[in-house]
């Protein structure tokens, strides 16, 4: 959901790009600590980064001439670094493709990263850590958690152009949005299930260490 170069008045611009810097500091903060912790995060670290890059860049006209639909690809990232250091990565992201893509922008970036980069994988982070808890299918709560990821992504940027261009026009940022980001979440729900399943298989004890999936839910996806 790339709000688009210059969509934006100044004011709200600036207070997206406000309250993402103080999140990607802390990020920034707690990716050093990760990793100089264990560095074997790393491979990890770039799938989850192709991720984001690849499926958000997958562009999908949006009947909003303000921005567009794609997948996220932060679902991954969301469960397993949580959300800051996934803004990190979606910045990063978003930086090159507001660059090098026009998909996006720069003075919009701030809030192209707060709502896929920050509060999409906070809610997914937040939900996928809560059904642990309940002993759900693992599969089922990966899928939801990736789900929620892409879908909440659309209902802040519903929100922040709609801050923008009065509240009144909310309900119909989110009817239009729905139209696209619905489909494209469900499909996202179920890629990141694939690609749990898959690094789970071959590197399960990354997952186990973090509190990503317990022992006992690896050991179940690889018999």
């Amino acid at each position: 959901m790339h709000i688009m170069e210059g969509a934006l008045p100044f004011a709200w611009a600036a207070f997206w790009w406000g309250l993402t810097l103080i999140i990607l500091l802390i990020g920034l903060i707690q990716l050093y600590i990760m990793v100089r912790k264990n560095r074997e995060v790393l491979p990890l670290l770039a799938v989850s980064g192709a991720f984001i890059f690849v499926l958000s860049s997958l562009k999908i006209p949006s009947p909003i001439a303000l921005s567009s639909s794609h997948p996220t690809g932060t679902g991954l990232s969301s469960i397993t670094f949580g959300p800051a250091i996934t803004a990190v990565m979606s910045a990063i992201v978003l930086f090159f493709q507001a660059f090098m893509l026009a998909h996006g922008g720069l003075t919009t970036l701030g809030a192209n990263c707060f709502s896929m980069g920050f509060f999409g994988p906070l809610l997914a982070w937040l939900v996928y850590k809560a059904l642990q808890k309940t002993g759900l299918n693992i599969y089922i709560t990966v899928f939801l958690a990736a789900f929620i990821a892409d879908l909440a992504t659309y209902v802040m940027t519903a929100l922040q152009l709609s801050l923008a261009f009065g509240l009144e026009t909310l309900p119909e940022f989110l009817g239009i949005f729905a139209l696209t980001q619905i489909p494209l979440a469900v499909l996202e729900g179920l890629i990141i299930v694939v690609a749990v399943k898959f690094i789970a298989k071959v590197k399960g004890e990354f997952f186990i260490s973090n509190g990503t999936l317990t022992e006992e839910q690896v050991a179940k996806i690889n018999a």
